[in-house]
């Protein structure tokens, strides 16, 4: 069986210390919706996170 992840939409905001906290609640509430929500550094500005949502 082959799962397929397809990127919806990206973002890149300012970091804060509590961004992953509203990563948790989305893709605890909304992974029955097919959807899952990522959170990385920026690898160029380490004041900025990349936001990304993700179909599943």
């Amino acid at each position: 069986m082959e799962s397929k992840i397809e990127i919806v939409s990206t973002v890149t905001v300012d970091h804060s210390e509590d961004l992953y906290k509203i990563v948790d609640i989305l893709n605890r509430t909304l992974k029955r919706d097919d959807l899952m929500f990522g959170l990385a550094l920026d690898q160029e500005d380490q004041k900025k996170c990349v936001f990304t949502i993700y179909r599943t």
